[in-house]
């Protein structure tokens, strides 16, 4: 069954257009691997992709899909017993494979920033917070510690905290879970990085302080000029913030799309039963909310064809399906206007329509 969220917040209006199409990061042939008892676990299988400058991306797919892996991979940050295996991770053209520790930490948080799914291990609980902020300023910036802590308190402000400078002085644990992943955005925010990967940035918070928190990033990632990769399983945080999808499922991307093609025509069987899993507020519910049957794939014997064959309404049994990977391939000839093209990983792929809301 999805794990796709029910409760869908407001969110801030349609989502943004682009037609600066200058790529800021490339992913090619990305593969990284975990060592358990059970085997070599693939969490990312052959993932490329690329993100624009500007651009509102975001990755969905159930738990154990490779999300949170591949971000991982993206800032560094994969620790043993995980290791990146194979691909390039391109920043404007420089492979950041292989970056010695001392280069890549100036890269994490001055031109990459990475928001934790969870503030509360995120942060050091015996460290005030602006302790921490202000050693996450001047770890990239030349700039006296007094100067550190005024604009760390101005980071504060500038995410909804109240009385910023006393609460410079407080701790973690002095702070609500709603209070803890704004700060946490201001952290990722306070060297203005180039891109802001968000990961899980309103799970488990209530949905007024998601619709919040979402308005925060929806600010502050348009007036600072960032890209944005917001890797999320609620697709109704997607349809009305970012500009375009990218599905994985078993460690591998297979669907990519414009989000209102996506949302209007899903042309991978999973991404279309993804979307049947949500909870329609225009129109009465009919029967029981739909799910998807089975389970991911065993991830230590990836299977030899399509990884989605075991659970699909339209390949099951499938000869072909069952023996052999499809390639990522257009459907159609259909984009946003922009450049932006409508590509799925099936053998069969199929623009299945979505009722249109009145």
């Amino acid at each position: 069954m999805t794990e796709t969220d029910l409760n869908t917040p407001a969110v801030p209006g349609p989502a943004r257009r682009h037609t600066d199409t200058d790529t800021l990061l490339e992913v090619r042939g990305l593969k990284t691997e975990f060592a358990t008892a059970g085997g070599r676990v693939a969490a990312v299988r052959d993932v490329s992709f690329s993100v624009r400058r500007r651009q509102r991306l975001a990755i969905v797919g159930e738990s154990g899909s490779g999300k949170s892996a591949m971000a991982m991979s993206i800032v560094g940050l994969v620790q043993s017993p995980g290791r990146v295996t194979g691909g390039e991770i391109l920043l404007e053209g420089r492979n950041l494979r292989g970056l010695p520790d001392k280069e890549m930490s100036r890269i994490r948080g001055r031109r990459i920033s990475l928001v934790f799914q969870d503030p509360m291990s995120a942060f050091d609980p015996i460290r005030t917070i602006g302790s921490q902020l202000v050693e996450s300023i001047r770890a990239h910036q030349p700039v006296s510690r007094r100067v550190a802590r005024r604009q760390a308190a101005d980071l504060l402000g500038e995410v909804g905290v109240a009385d910023p400078e006393h609460r410079l002085s407080d701790h973690p644990h002095q702070y609500s879970g709603g209070m803890r992943q704004r700060v946490l955005i201001a952290m990722a925010l306070a060297n203005s990085p180039e891109l802001v990967i968000a990961d899980e940035p309103t799970t488990a918070l209530d949905v007024t302080t998601q619709a919040q928190v979402l308005g925060l990033l929806d600010r502050l990632v348009t007036d600072r000029g960032a890209a944005l990769m917001l890797i999320t399983h609620n697709l109704g945080i997607v349809a009305g913030f970012c500009d375009s999808v990218q599905v994985m499922y078993a460690g591998q991307l297979i669907e990519e799309s414009p989000s209102r093609e996506l949302f209007r025509s899903a042309a991978h069987p999973y991404s279309r039963q993804l979307l049947d899993c949500v909870l329609r507020t225009d129109r009465r519910q009919q029967g029981p909310l739909a799910t998807i049957p089975g389970a991911l794939p065993d991830p230590t014997s990836p299977p030899h064809g399509c990884a989605f064959e075991p659970r699909c309404p339209r390949g099951k049994g499938n000869s072909l399906c069952k023996s052999t990977e499809p390639e990522l391939v257009q459907v159609g000839a259909r984009g946003d206007g922009h450049g932006g093209r409508q590509l799925a990983k099936c053998h069969f792929p199929g623009v299945h329509e979505r009722e249109e809301t009145t």
